[in-house]
């Protein structure tokens, strides 16, 4: 079989329809380049892959469960903390209270039993400290976080101690959070990127708590005090909990700040709950938001992927940054350098505690919506179908190991890494050996990464935009369903 005949027959699985490309030459992908990036005055490169070794943190278990991670670094009189609460994510919220634990992390910051919300204000202004509660709709767990010169340290940490063990829940403030949080729902449906995200999801995940992206007006009028206080007490426990500090801190005084705040914070014996892979996605799909007079066309192009812990973690990595790491990765070079059909064009990998995904992302004009798909896909088959260049695999393997480099001049970076580390069973010399991984993945372990996961039998691509423009357009490229902009199902807007 020719390389023209491989290339199309590929397309045809992966747009449901064998048109070639309109771009490409007797019906093949034009393979990636790079002409329209011009590099001037290029420095050496040095060959040798990096040896680093990074600064190791103490760790250690305290009496009720919390690990405790310090990282110490004396050059400036700062120190930065996060307390990581497994269980207390939004992705164990029940189908009947979506949206608890998110508004739950909120609330704690907004009072305790000794302070109320200005108080708590007035507090870390004078200290011009920072500290906050936070979860997401997917997250497995919520975090306290916290930052202060070293001399506030022990009023920020009484702070923080009381807004983890003593919320109040004040239904006064709870008014006011739904209020704003209620604008800013009815506002996030204006925006195309929000409805392409939140389709996306739940094509991906279907019912699976990984597929909430925000909860509704309705799931927000469901939230009490009362399911607030419950949610906390069930779920905000030490057994699986884990603290972190980076900065000008020793190992021994974070064990006796975090021993004499929150020593009387008991066990609760509640076993960890582990999160479940997705069900398998279905067949290859178009999915479009109608979004009437829209002057572009919103896309995310993607299929499950792997969970963090899978051994193909580092090699997808690097396909990943060859197909849409930033503006000289395939698809910004591609979309926007070449063609000029959009700002911008990228792809990402999300690899959590369940699998996750691979997407693609791009915004372009209404007018190019066909061409543009058609050259996004063009690259899914070109990274499957042929070898990644020997310099172009260099240059992008080289750049994730000098964005590594780089981020180890900041302390909260690399504890942050351990933070990883921890969260995920890694190896204790995960990190140390991050060059030396990722330099060592070759062009056949790229190809063959995405043949396994960049599966056009199973590649969705939503749009958003207008239907009168775009639907016939999309029902090219597979079989296609059309949802409005509050995301139900309708018939289509082409007779």
């Amino acid at each position: 079989m020719s390389a023209r005949t491989k290339h199309l027959a590929a397309i045809g699985l992966m747009l449901a329809f064998a048109a070639p490309p309109a771009h490409a030459q007797g019906g093949q992908p034009a393979p990636p380049s790079s002409k329209a990036v011009v590099m001037k005055g290029r420095a050496p490169v040095n060959e040798k892959v990096l040896d680093v070794k990074l600064p190791k943190p103490i760790e250690g278990d305290l009496a009720n469960g919390i690990h405790l991670i310090v990282l110490e670094d004396h050059r400036a009189p700062q120190v930065t903390f996060q307390l990581i609460v497994s269980g207390a994510g939004g992705y164990f919220d029940a189908p009947n209270s979506v949206g608890l634990a998110s508004a739950t992390a909120a609330m704690m910051r907004e009072g305790t039993t000794a302070l109320n919300t200005n108080q708590i204000s007035e507090q870390l202004e004078t200290m011009s400290a920072n500290v906050g509660v936070s979860t997401g709709m997917t997250s497995l767990d919520a975090n306290v976080t916290g930052s202060a010169l070293t001399e506030n340290l022990d009023k920020l940490f009484d702070l923080a101690s009381d807004i983890l063990l003593h919320p109040s829940f004040p239904e006064e403030e709870l008014a006011k959070y739904k209020t704003r949080t209620k604008t800013s729902l009815n506002q996030n449906r204006s925006f195309p990127g929000f409805l392409a995200q939140e389709l996306y999801q739940k094509v991906m995940y279907g019912d699976d708590p990984a597929g909430r992206l925000l909860m509704t007006p309705e799931q927000l009028d469901k939230v009490t005090r009362a399911a607030m206080v419950e949610f906390h007490k069930s779920k905000y426990v030490p057994d699986h909990a884990a603290i972190a500090f980076a900065g000008d801190i020793s190992y021994a005084r974070a064990k006796q700040l975090v021993e004499s705040k929150l020593g009387g914070w008991k066990k609760s014996g509640t076993p960890m709950i582990a999160a479940k892979d997705p069900p398998a996605i279905g067949p290859a799909k178009v999915w479009l938001v109608d979004r009437p007079n829209a002057v572009q066309t919103n896309f995310i192009v993607g299929t499950q992927a792997i969970e963090r812990t899978n051994p193909d973690y580092d090699v997808l990595d690097v396909m990943n940054s060859i197909v849409g790491g930033g503006p000289t990765g395939r698809l910004f070079v591609h979309l926007r350098e070449e063609k000029g059909y959009t700002y911008g064009a990228y792809s990402g990998l999300n690899a959590g505690r369940y699998r996750g995904t691979w997407s693609a992302q791009t915004d372009v004009r209404s007018d190019v919506t066909e061409p543009a798909l058609k050259d996004l896909l063009g690259e899914l088959v070109a990274i499957r179908d042929t070898t990644v260049p020997a310099k172009e695999l260099q240059d992008r393997k080289r750049s994730l190991v000098a964005g590594f480099a780089l981020s180890l001049e900041s302390p909260q970076q690399v504890l942050n890494y351990y933070v990883t580390s921890w969260i995920y069973k890694l190896p204790a010399d995960y990190w140390d050996k991050y060059p030396q991984r990722v330099m060592g993945v070759t062009a056949a372990q790229v190809q063959a990464a995405a043949r396994k996961y960049l599966d056009p039998a199973r590649v969705q691509i939503v749009a958003v935009g207008d239907g009168k423009k775009v639907e016939e357009i999309l029902r090219k490229f597979g079989k296609l369903e059309v949802y409005d902009t509050e995301g139900k199902k309708v018939m289509g807007v082409v007779p």
